[in-house]
């Protein structure tokens, strides 16, 4: 995994459980554990975003109506409606990629949300992969993807490594005849949304996900969108079933679009980098157990490599404290951690159980 060149796409193997997520972690007799395994903000939604959705119950006996909620998508972006479709959730539109577009090689950047793979292989395709590198601090160097790749998917920032890739190295990835699929589903939780290319135009071929369940806490809701050329937009539509996004899903989506909640979210992107920064500080004290952070860390959520890492986990679990595992991600081992950033008091609970969870050296 850390050769001297970069890893060309190979083909896929089943040896990774794509299917497993971070909710695993906090399920059963995970559910009394602190959580920091899944990367949705704490404390969400607010107050001002249940009142919203609640106000829509009374229009349940009606059918969807998304008009309004995809012109306010379209509107956030400075975009036509003709470019948005709504989804319930970034992970449908993996499906319908996967299902409605007719491509012959594929290829998935990893480590990355297993998702997409998952979806491709669902559908019948051969997926190829291009693993960036540990020793590149998972990097993505472009000559890796090869030129015959007619769909290539990457996320921006990535999870599990929280690197943030420049836009200009992704937007050099498009090609005549190439559909580049760019998961944007934590960018609203970098400050600026610097290097987002949702809203661009001028890149050919290109397709950004983006995810309203994160920031705003409704992953149990489903709600999120895709941002592509009309005619893709019109392709994935013909494969979605009637009335794919529930009312009170429009409903958050029109209110997590509008002025005052991209000004919330702008805010929660600054204290997410400093409560971050706060994590990743502590965690410096271990690197005399051989504990490094992936860096510089860009989303809610650092990836770690220590010695031992699935014992280290299941000891924090005795500790109240869940963590992700990194091992189901392709181009990642058993030695591979994530971890959500959370308020500092949290941090810090987490940070004093991480020194009774690691061995004193011998």
């Amino acid at each position: 995994m850390d050769t001297h060149t970069p890893m060309r796409a190979e083909p896929g193997t089943l040896g990774h459980d794509l299917r497993h997520h971070g909710d695993a972690e906090v399920r059963d007799d995970g559910s009394a554990l602190v959580d920091l395994a899944v990367n949705v903000r704490a404390d969400t939604p607010p107050v001002w975003l249940r009142e919203r959705m609640a106000a829509s119950l009374g229009s349940l006996a009606a059918y969807p109506d998304g008009r309004a909620a995809r012109a306010a998508v379209a509107e956030r972006h400075g975009l036509p409606v003709e470019r948005v479709l709504l989804t319930a959730g970034a992970a449908e539109a993996f499906v319908l990629l996967a299902r409605a577009l007719k491509v012959r090689r594929p290829v998935v950047v990893h480590p990355q949300f297993t998702e997409p793979e998952a979806a491709l292989r669902d559908a019948g395709h051969t997926v190829d992969r291009v693993l960036l590198r540990a020793a590149d601090g998972f990097r993505l160097d472009p000559a890796a993807v090869p030129e015959e790749a007619d769909l290539v998917v990457v996320g921006n920032p990535t999870n599990p490594t929280s690197v943030l890739h420049p836009a200009g190295v992704l937007a050099g990835l498009a090609r005549p005849g190439r559909t580049l699929v760019v998961d944007e589903a934590f960018m609203d939780a970098v400050p600026g949304e610097r290097e987002a290319l949702a809203g661009r135009v001028d890149v050919p071929g290109l397709v950004v996900l983006r995810s309203l369940t994160k920031t705003w806490g409704l992953a149990g809701l489903r709600i999120g969108y895709v941002l592509a050329a009309p005619e893709t937009v019109a392709e994935l539509e013909r494969a979605q079933p009637l009335w794919p996004v529930s009312t009170p899903a429009l409903a958050a989506a029109e209110a997590c679009v509008a002025p005052r909640a991209l000004a919330e979210a702008a805010h929660a992107a600054h204290r997410v980098a400093a409560d971050r920064a706060h994590l990743v500080a502590g965690l410096a004290e271990f690197a005399g157990a051989g504990l490094r952070v992936v860096g510089p860390a860009e989303g809610p959520f650092v990836l770690v490599r220590l010695p031992d890492a699935a014992a280290v986990r299941r000891r924090l679990r005795g500790l109240g404290f869940a963590v992700r595992r990194g091992d189901t991600f392709p181009g990642l081992g058993e030695e591979w951690l994530r971890l959500a950033v959370r308020d500092r008091a949290t941090s810090d609970r987490f940070l004093r159980a991480l020194h009774r969870a690691i061995p004193a050296p011998a």
